[in-house]
Protein backbone atom coordinates (compact mmCIF):
# COMPACT_ATOMS: atom_id res chain seq x y z
CA UNK A 1 0.00 0.00 0.00
CA UNK A 2 2.79 2.36 0.91
CA UNK A 3 4.60 1.43 -2.27
CA UNK A 4 1.46 2.15 -4.27
CA UNK A 5 1.09 5.57 -2.61
CA UNK A 6 4.70 6.31 -3.41
CA UNK A 7 4.12 5.38 -7.05
CA UNK A 8 1.06 7.58 -7.23
CA UNK A 9 2.94 10.45 -5.63
CA UNK A 10 5.84 9.94 -7.99
CA UNK A 11 3.51 9.94 -10.98
CA UNK A 12 1.99 13.20 -9.76
CA UNK A 13 5.42 14.78 -9.51
CA UNK A 14 6.30 13.60 -12.99
CA UNK A 15 3.01 14.96 -14.33
CA UNK A 16 3.42 18.40 -12.70
CA UNK A 17 5.71 19.87 -15.41
CA UNK A 18 3.12 18.91 -18.02
CA UNK A 19 0.38 20.56 -15.96
CA UNK A 20 2.47 23.69 -15.57
CA UNK A 21 3.19 23.76 -19.30
CA UNK A 22 -0.50 23.27 -20.10
CA UNK A 23 -1.48 26.11 -17.78
CA UNK A 24 1.22 28.36 -19.28
CA UNK A 25 -0.03 27.57 -22.77
CA UNK A 26 -3.37 29.13 -21.84
CA UNK A 27 -1.71 32.46 -20.89
CA UNK A 28 -0.77 35.07 -23.48
CA UNK A 29 2.20 37.20 -22.36
CA UNK A 30 2.20 40.64 -24.01
CA UNK A 31 4.68 43.53 -23.92
CA UNK A 32 2.66 46.73 -24.53
CA UNK A 33 4.00 49.94 -26.03
CA UNK A 34 3.72 51.72 -22.67
CA UNK A 35 2.22 51.39 -19.21
CA UNK A 36 -1.57 51.46 -18.91
CA UNK A 37 -1.68 54.71 -16.95
CA UNK A 38 -5.35 55.48 -17.73
CA UNK A 39 -8.08 52.81 -17.77
CA UNK A 40 -11.03 54.75 -19.19
CA UNK A 41 -11.08 54.74 -23.03
CA UNK A 42 -13.50 57.68 -23.10
CA UNK A 43 -11.33 59.80 -20.83
CA UNK A 44 -8.06 59.10 -22.65
CA UNK A 45 -7.06 59.24 -26.33
CA UNK A 46 -3.86 57.18 -26.01
CA UNK A 47 -3.52 53.87 -27.84
CA UNK A 48 -2.55 51.70 -24.89
CA UNK A 49 -5.90 52.66 -23.30
CA UNK A 50 -7.68 51.93 -26.58
CA UNK A 51 -6.14 48.44 -26.70
CA UNK A 52 -7.24 47.82 -23.12
CA UNK A 53 -10.71 49.16 -23.93
CA UNK A 54 -11.35 46.68 -26.71
CA UNK A 55 -10.46 43.80 -24.39
CA UNK A 56 -12.83 44.81 -21.61
CA UNK A 57 -15.69 46.52 -23.44
CA UNK A 58 -17.80 45.38 -26.35
CA UNK A 59 -19.14 47.85 -28.92
CA UNK A 60 -22.49 48.27 -30.64
CA UNK A 61 -20.87 48.05 -34.05
CA UNK A 62 -17.48 46.86 -35.26
CA UNK A 63 -15.55 48.06 -38.28
CA UNK A 64 -13.97 45.87 -40.93
CA UNK A 65 -10.84 46.49 -42.99
CA UNK A 66 -12.93 48.12 -45.75
CA UNK A 67 -13.99 50.76 -43.17
CA UNK A 68 -17.55 49.43 -43.17
CA UNK A 69 -19.58 49.24 -39.93
CA UNK A 70 -20.80 45.77 -38.98
CA UNK A 71 -23.30 44.88 -36.21
CA UNK A 72 -21.60 43.68 -33.04
CA UNK A 73 -23.75 44.02 -29.90
CA UNK A 74 -26.76 44.97 -32.03
CA UNK A 75 -28.53 42.31 -34.07
CA UNK A 76 -29.80 44.91 -36.52
CA UNK A 77 -31.04 48.45 -37.15
CA UNK A 78 -34.45 49.66 -38.35
CA UNK A 79 -34.56 53.05 -40.09
CA UNK A 80 -37.82 54.93 -40.62
CA UNK A 81 -39.22 58.40 -41.27
CA UNK A 82 -36.85 59.17 -44.14
CA UNK A 83 -33.78 58.44 -42.02
CA UNK A 84 -34.84 60.50 -39.00
CA UNK A 85 -35.79 57.55 -36.76
CA UNK A 86 -33.31 54.77 -35.96
CA UNK A 87 -34.10 51.80 -33.73
CA UNK A 88 -31.16 49.57 -32.81
CA UNK A 89 -32.04 46.12 -31.42
CA UNK A 90 -29.57 44.48 -29.01
CA UNK A 91 -28.68 40.80 -29.28
CA UNK A 92 -30.11 38.54 -26.61
CA UNK A 93 -27.98 37.23 -23.78
CA UNK A 94 -25.47 40.08 -23.48
CA UNK A 95 -23.97 40.17 -19.98
CA UNK A 96 -21.69 42.52 -18.08
CA UNK A 97 -18.72 41.21 -16.12
CA UNK A 98 -20.65 41.70 -12.87
CA UNK A 99 -23.20 39.18 -14.22
CA UNK A 100 -25.93 41.74 -14.81
CA UNK A 101 -27.74 41.98 -18.14
CA UNK A 102 -26.73 44.59 -20.72
CA UNK A 103 -29.79 46.79 -21.16
CA UNK A 104 -30.58 49.49 -23.69
CA UNK A 105 -30.48 52.13 -20.93
CA UNK A 106 -26.83 51.19 -20.27
CA UNK A 107 -26.07 51.77 -23.94
CA UNK A 108 -27.87 55.12 -23.98
CA UNK A 109 -25.89 56.34 -20.96
CA UNK A 110 -22.65 55.07 -22.54
CA UNK A 111 -23.37 56.86 -25.83
CA UNK A 112 -24.12 60.12 -24.02
CA UNK A 113 -20.90 60.01 -22.01
CA UNK A 114 -18.74 59.04 -25.01
CA UNK A 115 -20.23 61.78 -27.16
CA UNK A 116 -18.94 64.43 -24.77
CA UNK A 117 -15.32 63.56 -25.66
CA UNK A 118 -15.32 62.06 -29.15
CA UNK A 119 -15.47 64.21 -32.29
CA UNK A 120 -17.69 61.77 -34.20
CA UNK A 121 -19.91 61.35 -31.16
CA UNK A 122 -20.27 65.11 -30.77
CA UNK A 123 -21.49 65.35 -34.35
CA UNK A 124 -24.00 62.54 -33.86
CA UNK A 125 -25.47 63.98 -30.65
CA UNK A 126 -25.72 67.46 -32.17
CA UNK A 127 -27.94 65.92 -34.88
CA UNK A 128 -30.03 64.01 -32.31
CA UNK A 129 -33.30 65.30 -30.92
CA UNK A 130 -33.98 62.31 -28.67
CA UNK A 131 -31.87 59.36 -27.52
CA UNK A 132 -33.84 56.89 -25.44
CA UNK A 133 -34.40 53.25 -24.44
CA UNK A 134 -38.11 52.46 -24.95
CA UNK A 135 -37.49 48.86 -23.79
CA UNK A 136 -34.62 46.73 -22.51
CA UNK A 137 -33.33 45.82 -25.96
CA UNK A 138 -34.09 48.89 -28.08
CA UNK A 139 -31.97 52.03 -28.48
CA UNK A 140 -33.90 54.80 -30.23
CA UNK A 141 -32.49 57.85 -32.01
CA UNK A 142 -34.89 60.58 -33.18
CA UNK A 143 -32.80 62.90 -35.33
CA UNK A 144 -33.14 66.60 -36.11
CA UNK A 145 -31.59 65.97 -39.50
CA UNK A 146 -30.39 62.97 -41.42
CA UNK A 147 -27.19 61.37 -40.14
CA UNK A 148 -26.50 58.47 -42.51
CA UNK A 149 -23.19 57.65 -40.81
CA UNK A 150 -24.77 56.76 -37.47
CA UNK A 151 -23.44 53.16 -37.52
CA UNK A 152 -19.96 54.41 -38.50
CA UNK A 153 -20.00 56.74 -35.49
CA UNK A 154 -21.05 54.05 -33.01
CA UNK A 155 -18.54 51.53 -34.38
CA UNK A 156 -15.57 53.78 -35.18
CA UNK A 157 -12.24 52.08 -34.74
CA UNK A 158 -9.41 53.74 -32.86
CA UNK A 159 -9.03 56.10 -29.95
CA UNK A 160 -12.05 57.21 -27.92
CA UNK A 161 -13.88 54.04 -28.90
CA UNK A 162 -17.46 53.74 -27.63
CA UNK A 163 -17.26 51.39 -24.61
CA UNK A 164 -20.60 50.06 -23.42
CA UNK A 165 -20.63 50.03 -19.61
CA UNK A 166 -23.35 49.84 -16.95
CA UNK A 167 -25.48 52.94 -16.52
CA UNK A 168 -24.18 53.44 -12.97
CA UNK A 169 -20.67 53.97 -14.43
CA UNK A 170 -21.65 55.66 -17.68
CA UNK A 171 -23.56 58.26 -15.68
CA UNK A 172 -20.24 59.73 -14.50
CA UNK A 173 -18.79 62.95 -15.91
CA UNK A 174 -16.92 62.26 -19.16
CA UNK A 175 -14.15 64.58 -17.96
CA UNK A 176 -13.51 62.44 -14.87
CA UNK A 177 -11.93 59.02 -15.27
CA UNK A 178 -13.96 55.89 -14.55
CA UNK A 179 -11.67 53.48 -12.71
CA UNK A 180 -14.05 50.57 -12.06
CA UNK A 181 -13.77 48.44 -15.18
CA UNK A 182 -17.04 46.59 -15.81
CA UNK A 183 -17.63 45.84 -19.47
CA UNK A 184 -19.22 43.09 -21.53
CA UNK A 185 -16.22 42.27 -23.70
CA UNK A 186 -14.38 38.96 -24.04
CA UNK A 187 -11.98 39.65 -21.13
CA UNK A 188 -12.38 40.80 -17.53
CA UNK A 189 -9.91 43.30 -16.09
CA UNK A 190 -8.21 41.97 -12.93
CA UNK A 191 -7.87 45.11 -10.83
CA UNK A 192 -6.20 43.32 -7.91
CA UNK A 193 -3.36 42.12 -10.16
CA UNK A 194 -2.51 45.50 -11.60
CA UNK A 195 0.94 46.81 -10.68
CA UNK A 196 1.40 50.39 -11.89
CA UNK A 197 4.27 50.66 -14.32
CA UNK A 198 4.84 46.90 -14.43
CA UNK A 199 1.86 44.59 -14.99
CA UNK A 200 -1.79 44.38 -16.08
CA UNK A 201 -3.81 41.16 -16.21
CA UNK A 202 -7.09 39.97 -17.74
CA UNK A 203 -9.05 36.71 -17.69
CA UNK A 204 -11.45 35.29 -20.23
CA UNK A 205 -15.07 36.19 -19.43
CA UNK A 206 -17.04 32.95 -19.40
CA UNK A 207 -20.31 34.83 -19.90
CA UNK A 208 -19.28 36.43 -23.18
CA UNK A 209 -21.29 35.37 -26.22
CA UNK A 210 -19.56 36.03 -29.55
CA UNK A 211 -21.65 36.91 -32.57
CA UNK A 212 -22.73 33.86 -34.50
CA UNK A 213 -22.58 35.61 -37.88
CA UNK A 214 -19.92 37.53 -39.73
CA UNK A 215 -16.24 37.19 -40.52
CA UNK A 216 -13.56 38.22 -38.00
CA UNK A 217 -11.96 41.32 -39.51
CA UNK A 218 -10.58 44.22 -37.48
CA UNK A 219 -13.21 44.80 -34.76
CA UNK A 220 -16.04 43.16 -36.73
CA UNK A 221 -17.30 39.58 -36.61
CA UNK A 222 -17.20 36.91 -33.87
CA UNK A 223 -14.76 37.57 -31.01
CA UNK A 224 -13.55 34.21 -29.69
CA UNK A 225 -11.15 34.25 -26.73
CA UNK A 226 -8.82 31.23 -26.84
CA UNK A 227 -6.63 32.23 -23.88
CA UNK A 228 -7.77 31.95 -20.26
CA UNK A 229 -5.54 34.85 -19.27
CA UNK A 230 -3.70 37.71 -20.94
CA UNK A 231 -0.90 39.37 -18.99
CA UNK A 232 0.70 42.65 -20.04
CA UNK A 233 4.25 43.01 -18.75
CA UNK A 234 5.55 46.55 -19.13
CA UNK A 235 9.21 46.52 -20.24
CA UNK A 236 10.31 50.05 -21.25
CA UNK A 237 13.87 49.05 -22.19
CA UNK A 238 14.09 47.66 -25.73
CA UNK A 239 17.06 45.37 -25.10
CA UNK A 240 15.34 43.81 -22.08
CA UNK A 241 12.14 43.28 -24.07
CA UNK A 242 14.11 41.66 -26.91
CA UNK A 243 15.81 39.31 -24.45
CA UNK A 244 12.42 38.36 -22.99
CA UNK A 245 11.19 37.40 -26.45
CA UNK A 246 14.31 35.36 -27.19
CA UNK A 247 14.16 33.50 -23.86
CA UNK A 248 10.46 32.61 -24.31
CA UNK A 249 9.49 34.83 -21.38
CA UNK A 250 7.05 36.78 -23.59
CA UNK A 251 4.82 35.88 -26.53
CA UNK A 252 4.14 39.20 -28.21
CA UNK A 253 6.08 42.48 -28.31
CA UNK A 254 3.79 45.19 -29.60
CA UNK A 255 6.37 47.72 -30.80
CA UNK A 256 9.91 46.37 -31.18
CA UNK A 257 12.58 49.04 -31.38
CA UNK A 258 13.50 49.47 -35.05
CA UNK A 259 17.21 48.96 -34.34
CA UNK A 260 16.43 45.52 -32.86
CA UNK A 261 14.18 44.26 -35.64
CA UNK A 262 17.03 42.44 -37.46
CA UNK A 263 17.73 40.51 -34.25
CA UNK A 264 14.07 39.56 -33.93
CA UNK A 265 13.89 38.46 -37.57
CA UNK A 266 16.87 36.15 -37.18
CA UNK A 267 15.22 34.19 -34.36
CA UNK A 268 13.57 31.07 -35.87
CA UNK A 269 10.94 31.01 -33.11
CA UNK A 270 9.67 34.53 -33.80
CA UNK A 271 7.66 36.16 -36.58
CA UNK A 272 7.69 39.87 -37.37
CA UNK A 273 4.64 41.27 -39.18
CA UNK A 274 2.49 44.36 -39.56
CA UNK A 275 -0.62 44.59 -37.40
CA UNK A 276 -1.29 48.34 -37.55
CA UNK A 277 -1.66 48.06 -41.33
CA UNK A 278 -2.77 51.68 -41.76
CA UNK A 279 0.57 52.87 -40.40
CA UNK A 280 1.34 55.60 -37.89
CA UNK A 281 1.39 59.29 -38.75
CA UNK A 282 3.42 61.73 -36.72
CA UNK A 283 1.44 64.75 -35.60
CA UNK A 284 2.88 68.01 -34.24
CA UNK A 285 0.29 69.90 -32.23
CA UNK A 286 0.71 73.58 -31.42
CA UNK A 287 -1.06 75.38 -28.58
CA UNK A 288 -3.17 77.94 -30.43
CA UNK A 289 -4.36 79.75 -27.30
CA UNK A 290 -1.14 81.77 -26.96
CA UNK A 291 1.58 83.39 -29.10
CA UNK A 292 3.30 82.57 -31.30
CA UNK A 293 1.10 79.75 -32.58
CA UNK A 294 -2.17 81.62 -32.24
CA UNK A 295 -1.02 83.20 -35.52
CA UNK A 296 -1.84 80.99 -38.55
CA UNK A 297 0.82 82.71 -40.66
CA UNK A 298 3.51 81.44 -38.28
CA UNK A 299 2.04 77.93 -38.31
CA UNK A 300 2.02 77.97 -42.13
CA UNK A 301 5.64 79.14 -42.25
CA UNK A 302 6.84 76.27 -40.05
CA UNK A 303 4.79 73.81 -42.14
CA UNK A 304 6.44 74.93 -45.38
CA UNK A 305 9.93 74.77 -43.84
CA UNK A 306 9.71 71.21 -42.60
CA UNK A 307 10.90 68.12 -44.47
CA UNK A 308 8.90 65.06 -43.40
CA UNK A 309 11.81 62.81 -44.40
CA UNK A 310 13.89 64.28 -41.55
CA UNK A 311 11.25 63.23 -39.03
CA UNK A 312 10.74 59.77 -40.44
CA UNK A 313 14.45 58.97 -40.66
CA UNK A 314 14.80 59.96 -37.00
CA UNK A 315 12.27 57.27 -36.07
CA UNK A 316 12.89 54.50 -38.59
CA UNK A 317 16.33 55.12 -40.03
CA UNK A 318 17.26 54.62 -43.65
CA UNK A 319 14.87 51.70 -44.34
CA UNK A 320 12.90 53.49 -47.06
CA UNK A 321 10.29 50.73 -47.23
CA UNK A 322 9.20 51.49 -43.65
CA UNK A 323 8.17 55.14 -44.07
CA UNK A 324 6.58 57.68 -46.42
CA UNK A 325 6.81 61.42 -46.70
CA UNK A 326 4.52 63.88 -48.54
CA UNK A 327 1.68 62.90 -46.21
CA UNK A 328 -1.29 65.24 -45.92
CA UNK A 329 -4.10 65.48 -43.38
CA UNK A 330 -5.65 62.12 -44.33
CA UNK A 331 -3.80 58.80 -44.30
CA UNK A 332 -2.75 57.43 -47.70
CA UNK A 333 -4.68 54.42 -49.01
CA UNK A 334 -7.76 55.30 -46.97
CA UNK A 335 -11.07 56.25 -48.66
CA UNK A 336 -10.74 60.03 -48.19
CA UNK A 337 -7.03 60.39 -49.05
CA UNK A 338 -6.46 63.42 -51.27
CA UNK A 339 -3.74 65.36 -53.08
CA UNK A 340 -5.60 68.64 -52.61
CA UNK A 341 -3.36 71.45 -51.35
CA UNK A 342 -0.26 69.27 -51.24
CA UNK A 343 1.89 71.92 -52.94
CA UNK A 344 2.55 73.28 -49.45
CA UNK A 345 4.45 70.08 -48.61
CA UNK A 346 5.81 69.25 -52.06
CA UNK A 347 7.59 72.59 -52.59
CA UNK A 348 11.30 72.98 -51.66
CA UNK A 349 11.80 73.37 -47.91
CA UNK A 350 13.25 76.88 -47.45
CA UNK A 351 14.08 77.51 -43.79
CA UNK A 352 15.50 80.98 -44.51
CA UNK A 353 12.26 82.01 -46.24
CA UNK A 354 10.25 80.62 -43.31
CA UNK A 355 12.36 82.66 -40.91
CA UNK A 356 11.54 85.83 -42.87
CA UNK A 357 7.83 84.98 -43.00
CA UNK A 358 7.75 84.42 -39.25
CA UNK A 359 9.27 87.85 -38.62
CA UNK A 360 6.85 89.49 -41.08
CA UNK A 361 3.98 87.81 -39.23
CA UNK A 362 4.95 89.72 -36.10
CA UNK A 363 6.92 87.19 -34.08
CA UNK A 364 8.32 88.98 -31.04
CA UNK A 365 10.62 86.36 -29.58
CA UNK A 366 8.01 84.54 -27.48
CA UNK A 367 9.27 81.35 -25.86
CA UNK A 368 8.23 78.04 -27.43
CA UNK A 369 8.16 75.14 -24.94
CA UNK A 370 8.43 71.74 -26.63
CA UNK A 371 7.39 68.87 -24.34
CA UNK A 372 9.31 65.67 -25.10
CA UNK A 373 8.96 62.24 -23.45
CA UNK A 374 12.36 60.85 -22.56
CA UNK A 375 10.87 57.39 -21.97
CA UNK A 376 9.22 57.14 -25.42
CA UNK A 377 12.08 56.90 -27.94
CA UNK A 378 10.25 57.40 -31.21
CA UNK A 379 8.26 60.44 -30.04
CA UNK A 380 11.32 61.86 -28.32
CA UNK A 381 13.17 61.59 -31.65
CA UNK A 382 10.36 63.45 -33.44
CA UNK A 383 10.40 66.18 -30.78
CA UNK A 384 14.15 66.74 -31.12
CA UNK A 385 13.86 67.13 -34.89
CA UNK A 386 10.97 69.57 -34.44
CA UNK A 387 12.85 71.63 -31.86
CA UNK A 388 15.87 71.89 -34.16
CA UNK A 389 13.67 72.95 -37.10
CA UNK A 390 11.92 75.65 -35.10
CA UNK A 391 15.23 76.99 -33.79
CA UNK A 392 16.49 77.26 -37.36
CA UNK A 393 13.27 79.13 -38.20
CA UNK A 394 14.23 81.73 -35.58
CA UNK A 395 11.89 80.66 -32.78
CA UNK A 396 12.98 80.86 -29.13
CA UNK A 397 12.74 77.15 -28.32
CA UNK A 398 13.03 75.49 -24.93
CA UNK A 399 12.94 71.67 -24.71
CA UNK A 400 11.27 70.31 -21.58
CA UNK A 401 11.85 66.58 -21.04
CA UNK A 402 9.48 64.49 -18.93
CA UNK A 403 7.93 61.03 -18.99
CA UNK A 404 5.11 60.26 -21.41
CA UNK A 405 2.49 60.16 -18.65
CA UNK A 406 3.45 63.71 -17.65
CA UNK A 407 3.19 64.89 -21.26
CA UNK A 408 -0.34 63.45 -21.44
CA UNK A 409 -1.26 65.21 -18.19
CA UNK A 410 0.35 68.57 -19.01
CA UNK A 411 -1.06 68.85 -22.53
CA UNK A 412 -4.52 69.25 -20.96
CA UNK A 413 -3.40 72.51 -19.33
CA UNK A 414 -4.70 75.73 -20.86
CA UNK A 415 -2.47 77.87 -18.65
CA UNK A 416 0.18 80.23 -20.09
CA UNK A 417 3.81 79.12 -20.06
CA UNK A 418 4.67 80.86 -16.79
CA UNK A 419 1.84 78.94 -15.11
CA UNK A 420 2.88 75.48 -16.33
CA UNK A 421 1.54 75.59 -19.87
CA UNK A 422 3.09 74.37 -23.11
CA UNK A 423 3.59 75.29 -26.76
CA UNK A 424 4.17 72.04 -28.67
CA UNK A 425 3.73 68.31 -28.18
CA UNK A 426 4.03 65.46 -30.67
CA UNK A 427 2.16 62.19 -30.85
CA UNK A 428 1.26 59.62 -33.49
CA UNK A 429 -2.13 58.59 -34.82
CA UNK A 430 -2.86 55.44 -36.77
CA UNK A 431 -4.05 55.82 -40.34
CA UNK A 432 -7.47 54.52 -39.27
CA UNK A 433 -7.86 57.50 -36.94
CA UNK A 434 -6.92 59.85 -39.80
CA UNK A 435 -9.11 58.24 -42.45
CA UNK A 436 -11.92 60.82 -42.66
CA UNK A 437 -13.04 64.23 -41.33
CA UNK A 438 -15.17 62.67 -38.59
CA UNK A 439 -12.62 60.30 -37.06
CA UNK A 440 -9.67 62.70 -37.36
CA UNK A 441 -9.72 64.12 -33.84
CA UNK A 442 -6.94 66.65 -34.50
CA UNK A 443 -8.69 68.07 -37.58
CA UNK A 444 -11.45 69.76 -35.61
CA UNK A 445 -11.64 73.54 -35.38
CA UNK A 446 -14.10 73.79 -32.49
CA UNK A 447 -11.91 75.68 -30.05
CA UNK A 448 -12.53 75.06 -26.35
CA UNK A 449 -14.62 71.96 -27.09
CA UNK A 450 -11.85 70.39 -29.13
CA UNK A 451 -8.71 68.36 -28.59
CA UNK A 452 -5.59 69.72 -26.85
CA UNK A 453 -4.30 72.77 -28.74
CA UNK A 454 -7.87 74.11 -29.18
CA UNK A 455 -7.76 75.58 -32.72
CA UNK A 456 -10.65 77.73 -33.90
CA UNK A 457 -11.38 77.10 -37.59
CA UNK A 458 -15.02 77.83 -38.59
CA UNK A 459 -14.58 76.81 -42.23
CA UNK A 460 -13.12 73.45 -41.25
CA UNK A 461 -16.15 72.86 -39.04
CA UNK A 462 -18.56 73.87 -41.83
CA UNK A 463 -16.93 71.50 -44.30
CA UNK A 464 -16.94 68.70 -41.75
CA UNK A 465 -20.67 69.14 -41.21
CA UNK A 466 -21.22 69.01 -44.98
CA UNK A 467 -19.20 65.79 -45.18
CA UNK A 468 -21.28 64.21 -42.41
CA UNK A 469 -24.53 65.21 -44.11
CA UNK A 470 -23.99 63.07 -47.22
CA UNK A 471 -23.72 59.34 -47.75
CA UNK A 472 -22.56 59.66 -51.36
CA UNK A 473 -18.94 58.47 -51.44
CA UNK A 474 -17.96 60.62 -54.43
CA UNK A 475 -19.35 63.72 -52.74
CA UNK A 476 -17.63 62.81 -49.48
CA UNK A 477 -14.31 62.51 -51.30
CA UNK A 478 -14.82 65.89 -52.98
CA UNK A 479 -15.56 67.55 -49.64
CA UNK A 480 -12.59 65.79 -48.00
CA UNK A 481 -10.37 67.44 -50.62
CA UNK A 482 -11.79 70.82 -49.61
CA UNK A 483 -11.18 69.96 -45.96
CA UNK A 484 -7.53 69.26 -46.68
CA UNK A 485 -7.10 72.47 -48.68
CA UNK A 486 -8.57 74.43 -45.79
CA UNK A 487 -6.37 72.59 -43.29
CA UNK A 488 -3.29 73.81 -45.15
CA UNK A 489 -4.56 77.33 -44.47
CA UNK A 490 -5.63 76.87 -40.85
CA UNK A 491 -2.89 74.34 -39.92
CA UNK A 492 -4.60 72.64 -36.95
CA UNK A 493 -1.52 70.39 -36.77
CA UNK A 494 1.60 69.51 -38.77
CA UNK A 495 1.63 66.03 -40.35
CA UNK A 496 5.16 64.66 -39.98
CA UNK A 497 5.02 61.62 -42.29
CA UNK A 498 3.91 58.01 -42.05
CA UNK A 499 5.83 55.01 -40.75
CA UNK A 500 4.94 51.34 -40.35
CA UNK A 501 5.66 49.80 -36.96
CA UNK A 502 6.01 46.00 -37.09
CA UNK A 503 5.11 43.73 -34.21
CA UNK A 504 6.90 40.53 -33.13
CA UNK A 505 5.15 37.38 -31.93
CA UNK A 506 6.07 33.78 -31.25
CA UNK A 507 5.73 31.61 -34.35
CA UNK A 508 3.24 29.29 -32.65
CA UNK A 509 0.66 32.08 -32.30
CA UNK A 510 -1.86 31.94 -35.14
CA UNK A 511 -5.19 33.49 -36.05
CA UNK A 512 -4.30 37.02 -34.98
CA UNK A 513 -6.21 39.87 -36.63
CA UNK A 514 -4.85 43.11 -38.05
CA UNK A 515 -5.94 46.72 -37.55
CA UNK A 516 -4.64 47.00 -33.99
CA UNK A 517 -3.45 44.62 -31.24
CA UNK A 518 -6.57 42.46 -30.74
CA UNK A 519 -6.66 39.59 -28.25
CA UNK A 520 -9.53 37.52 -29.56
CA UNK A 521 -9.27 34.82 -32.28
CA UNK A 522 -5.53 34.49 -31.64
CA UNK A 523 -4.46 31.04 -30.41
CA UNK A 524 -1.38 29.01 -29.60
CA UNK A 525 -0.67 25.96 -31.77
CA UNK A 526 1.25 22.99 -30.40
Amino acid sequence: MKRRNMLVGGAALLARPNIVRAEAARVLRFIPQADLAVLDPVFSSVYVTRNHGYMVFDTLYGQDSAYRPQPQMVEGAYVEDDGLLWRLRLREGLMFHDNTKVLAKDCVASIRRWSRRDAFGQALLSATDELSAPDDRTIRFRLKRQFPMLPEALGKIGINMLPIMPERLAGNDAFRQVTEMVGSGPFRFLADERVSGARVAYERFAGYRPREQGTPDWTAGPKVAHFDRVVWNVIPDGATAAAAMQRDEADWWEQPVFDLLPLMRRDPNLVTSLVEVTGNIGLLRMNQLFPPFDNPAIRRAVLKAMDQADFMQAVVGENRDAWRDHIGFFAPDTPMASRAGMAALDAPHDVAAARREILRAGYAGEKVVVMTPGDYPRINALCLVAADLMKRCGLNVEITEMDWGSVIQRRASRAPLDKGGWSVFITTFTGADMSNPASNLALRGNGAEGWFGWPVAPELERLRDAWLATSDVAEQKRIAGQVQQQAFQDVPFLPLGQFFQPTTRRKNLTGGLTGMPLFWNIRRDG
